[in-house]
């Protein structure tokens, strides 16, 4: 068992050698991909340790309890210690997604349902704020169109992990689950016979690219500009400062207003932008590997209902991974936790799966 892992910890002791030597760190990025490698690969070698230092604890403990039997109680718990190891073990070697470090970047969009579902929007956005905000996460709105009742017609947010955290613990890692249509049950409040209506609202999560990850042709890109508008139409700006990017050859468009200067704009639509050609790249590196490898919850139709939240019975309830509770008040001032932790444990599920059907 485990057999794969003595490759590993000869790659992590070869990283370590690499990076004690002064003049790897002459080249900062070389330096920090071997930085990052390195961490990847500790705790995998420091559970391997501890799991074959428990087996052969085992062992000893085994020969002393068939002389004296106050050694079985301490067998019992040696093993129970290791199946523990093992299960972290596993966990540990499942193929880990590359961009869990990233940070990400949030659309939030009205759908079905008119002022309600802007309304739910918001709502959905100060949702993912105040979770960004218990982690510690800085957040960065970079366009917003707002409704006329003080909902969003759509607003994108960048999303931004705390300069030092776990390897593979980025915003990507938790928040990728939240991409798909989210349904609202409620009373609207432009509801005068206090009738429970359905609306929904789409979120789109992408990871954040940086430059050199997605190249982009300049003459491939069209940049129009305009005046910004705010709720209704009504000009909240009399210079040309909103900017919209179209890329000929994938077709998306991408538009910022939020911003007064025509630069900031175009720098936040750039973003928003490259996100979006790399979410593409990886979907389609996705659609060519075996249907085995690919996860479950990752995979799922991203214009599939994932999620209700219903208010009259205070009830968030996950589609895909059959998740119920009854506290969306606290879901919804971001307490996320125990929510997205489902789709985690689905997803490492499923890798743990197809890894033991041996694909």
């Amino acid at each position: 068992m485990f057999e794969a892992v003595e490759e590993l910890i000869g790659e992590h002791a070869d990283l370590e050698k690499q990076l004690a030597d002064p003049s790897v760190h002459a080249d900062q990025a070389g330096a920090r991909r071997l930085s990052k490698r390195y961490a990847e690969l500790t705790p995998i070698v420091a559970a391997y340790r501890s799991w074959r230092q428990t087996g052969e604890d085992i062992d000893t403990a085994r020969e002393l309890a068939a002389d004296d039997p106050d050694f079985a109680a301490e067998v019992k718990e040696l093993e129970k210690d290791r199946e523990e190891l093992t299960e972290r073990l596993r966990l540990l070697l499942v193929p880990r997604d590359p961009s869990d470090d990233k940070d990400v970047i949030l659309e939030v969009k009205a759908g079905e349902g008119g002022e309600e579902s802007a309304l739910f929007a918001g709502d959905l956005l100060r949702m993912y704020l105040r979770y960004a905000e218990r982690l510690g996460w800085k957040t960065e709105i970079l366009d917003a169109n707002a409704s006329d009742l003080g909902g969003y017609k759509d607003v994108q947010v960048a999303v931004k992990a705390r300069a030092s955290h776990e390897p593979g613990q980025g915003v990507w890692a938790r928040l990728k689950y939240e991409g798909g249509v989210h349904r609202v049950q409620r009373v609207p409040a432009t509801e005068s016979q206090g009738r429970i209506h359905t609306s929904a609202a789409g979120v789109l999560v992408t990871p954040e690219a940086e430059e050199v990850e997605v190249e982009i042709n300049p003459n491939d890109l069209r940049i129009d500009v305009y005046r910004s508008s705010g709720p209704g139409g009504q000009s909240v700006n009399t210079t040309d400062s909103a900017v919209r990017i179209t890329h000929l050859p994938s077709g998306l468009v991408v538009s910022c207003q939020n911003e007064k200067s025509q630069l900031q704009n175009k720098e936040s639509a750039m973003r928003i932008l490259r996100s979006r050609l790399l979410a593409a790249a990886q979907e389609e590196a996705e659609r060519e590997a075996s249907d085995a490898r690919r996860s479950q919850v990752r995979t799922v139709d991203r214009s599939e209902r994932i999620r209700t939240y219903n208010f009259p019975e205070n009830r968030i309830s996950d589609h895909r991974v059959g998740f119920k509770a009854y506290n969306l008040d606290q879901v919804l001032d971001g307490d996320l936790d125990a929510l997205i932790q489902a789709c985690v444990d689905a997803d490492s599920a499923a890798k743990l799966a197809a890894a033991g059907d041996g694909s």
